[in-house]
C-alpha cells in the first residue's frame, strides 16, 4: 500500500504539492487526475524517492521508497519511457536493469513475451516507435514482478490493440491482489481501467473516491427524451409542459431534449396528459471525461482564449457549487487558496496582483527580451537608411558626406524626410569610450550635402582609427 501524509514540495517560491495526503490501497486500479502542472509527476517521483518532500513523507509498505529492502524487485514503475540508452537493444537493456537488482536472466526473456517485443530484442531501442518504446518501459517496470507499480501515462503511443492489452493487463494485476497506481488524461480509457480515484488541482486534493461517485457528486443525471421528428410543434408542447411542471428542459442538437429535475415516471406521465407521443425515454448519466472538467475547471493553469465558445467549460447543474479544495488542503495564497470556512476563495488570485508569468506575457514581472517594440500611432512610416560601411548604428561612416551633423547619443530627435513624415530616431547605444570624444569634438564641415542624398565618398576618415 502507498500512503502519503501532508506531502509538501516547493521548488523555490514555487509550491507544487502542498499538504497532499491519500492511500492507494492494493486490489484495485487507482486513477491519478489532474491538469497539466498539477504536481502528479512531482508526487510520483517522491513516491520513488526521486525527489525529497519539503515537509510530510510517503511510504509503501510501512517504509520510504529507499529503506526498502532490494526496492526493484518490490517497486516497479514507468515515468519516462524514453529514458532508455539509445544504442542499447532491448534485451541488453533489460539485462542490465536485472544485473542491478539480482534478477535471473531469464526472467527477461519472460517479460519480453509479455510485452510482445520477443520478436525485436536485438533491435537497438534508438529505432523503436513511440508505442514499442512504452512496451519497453512496461517490460521494465514488471522485471522484478513487485507488489507495487507505477505507471505515469502507459498507453501513451499506443494503437488500439495496445490499448486494450494495457487495460487488461491493469486488471490482471489488480486481480492478483497488487497496488496499480495509473496516471493518464485519457478520460475514457481511465473509467474503463480503474476502480478508485484520486484527483489534485494545483497541488492540492480535490477528490478521492470511486468512479461511480465522483461522477455523481460533481454531475447531475438527466432523462433523454425525443419525440416525432416531423411533429415539431408537439417537443415544443411538451417542453413548455415540463418546464411548467419544475424541470429543465435544454434542446440537443440532434433535436432531442435533455431534461433534469424530474423523474422519468413523471415525465411520462406530463407527456400522457399533453397527448404528445414519445419516442425515446431513456436515462443517462455523464461520462467521467464531463464529471472531470466540471471538478477541475477552475483549477487549470492553461486554458485557451476558445475553450467556453467549444464548449468546454462546462456549466454548473442547477443548484450546484463550484468545486472545493478538500478541507485541511490548502494553502496560503492565490495559488492553492484555503477552503472558504477558512475565509478564502478557490482559485481566484486576488484583486490588483496578477500572478507572474516567466515567459514574458502580459502581467510578467519582467518585460520579453525578445519583443520588438513597435511605433506609435504619431508616427508614420519610417524611411529608408543609405548604406554604410559595415558601423553599427552609433558611429557615423568613414566616408559620410561632409556637412552631415551627428546629433549626440544621448539625444536623437527624430529626423524629417521627404513627404512630411517624421522618422522615429534610432535607439540609443553606448559609443565606445574613444570614439566619444572625438564625435563631441569635431565640427561640423561646411558644404554640407542636402538631406535625404546619397553619402559621397570622403579620402579622409571622420574619427580615429582605433574607434573603429
Amino acid at each position: 500500500m502507498i500512503e502519503a501524509v501532508g506531502l509538501t514540495k516547493r521548488y523555490g517560491d514555487k509550491t507544487a504539492v502542498y499538504n497532499l495526503s491519500f492511500q492507494v490501497r492494493p486490489g484495485s486500479v487507482t486513477g491519478f487526475l489532474g491538469p497539466n502542472g498539477s504536481g502528479k509527476s512531482t508526487t510520483m517521483r517522491m513516491i520513488l524517492g526521486l525527489d525529497n518532500p519539503t515537509s510530510g513523507q510517503v511510504t509503501i509498505g510501512g517504509y520510504p521508497y529507499r529503506r526498502l529492502p532490494n526496492a526493484a524487485r518490490q517497486v516497479g514503475a514507468l515515468l519516462d519511457a524514453k529514458a532508455v540508452h539509445g544504442g542499447r537493444a532491448a534485451r541488453n537493456h533489460l539485462l542490465c536493469l536485472a544485473q542491478l537488482s539480482g534478477i535471473p536472466a531469464r526472467r527477461v526473456d519472460e517479460v519480453l513475451g509479455v510485452v510482445g517485443l520477443q520478436d525485436v530484442a536485438r533491435k537497438r531501442s534508438k529505432g523503436f516507435s513511440l508505442g514499442m518504446g512504452q512496451r519497453l518501459g512496461i517490460a521494465a517496470a514488471l522485471l522484478g514482478d513487485p507488489q507495487v507499480l507505477l505507471f505515469d501515462e502507459p498507453v501513451n503511443g499506443l494503437d488500439p490493440e495496445g490499448i486494450l492489452w494495457v487495460r487488461n493487463l491493469m486488471k490482471a494485476l489488480a486481480a492478483e491482489g497488487r497496488t496499480v497506481f495509473v496516471s493518464s488524461h485519457l478520460m475514457s480509457e481511465m473509467a474503463l481501467t480503474a476502480d478508485h480515484l484520486i484527483v489534485i488541482g494545483r497541488g492540492q486534493l480535490l477528490a478521492d473516491m470511486s468512479i461511480q461517485d465522483f461522477i455523481a457528486a460533481n454531475s447531475a443525471g438527466f432523462a433523454r427524451v425525443r419525440t416525432p421528428d416531423t411533429e415539431p410543434q408537439l417537443r415544443e408542447k411538451l417542453s413548455a409542459a415540463i418546464t411548467e411542471a419544475g424541470g429543465h428542459v435544454l434542446p440537443e442538437q440532434d433535436g432531442a431534449l435533455r431534461v433534469t429535475g424530474l423523474a422519468l415516471p413523471r415525465i411520462s406521465d406530463i407527456a400522457h396528459e399533453a397527448d404528445v407521443r414519445l419516442w425515446e425515454l431513456s436515462p443517462h448519466q455523464a461520462s467521467l471525461e464531463e464529471a472531470y472538467m466540471r471538478m477541475t475547471q477552475g483549477a487549470v493553469d492553461y486554458r485557451s482564449t476558445i475553450d467556453q465558445k467549444e464548449g468546454l467549460m462546462q456549466p454548473l447543474p442547477p443548484g450546484a457549487q463550484p468545486p472545493m479544495p478538500v478541507p485541511g488542503q490548502g494553502q496560503p495564497g492565490w495559488y492553492a487558496p484555503p477552503p472558504p470556512q477558512q475565509g478564502g476563495q478557490p482559485f481566484a488570485p486576488p484583486q490588483g496582483h496578477p500572478p507572474a508569468n516567466p515567459y514574458g506575457g502580459p502581467g510578467a514581472a519582467t518585460p520579453n527580451p525578445y519583443a520588438q517594440p513597435g511605433p506609435t500611432a504619431s508616427q508614420g512610416p519610417t524611411a529608408p537608411q543609405a548604406p554604410t560601411a559595415s558601423q553599427g548604428p552609433a558611429h557615423p561612416a568613414p566616408g559620410q558626406a561632409p556637412g552631415a551633423p551627428q546629433p549626440p547619443a544621448h539625444s536623437a530627435p527624430a529626423q524629417p524626410v521627404p513627404g512630411g513624415a517624421i522618422a522615429p530616431a534610432p535607439a540609443p547605444q553606448q559609443a565606445a569610450p574613444v570614439a566619444a570624444p572625438a564625435q563631441a569634438a569635431a565640427p561640423a564641415p561646411q558644404g554640407s550635402a542636402p538631406q535625404g542624398s546619397a553619402p559621397q565618398q570622403s579620402a579622409t576618415p571622420t574619427e580615429p582609427k582605433d574607434a573603429r
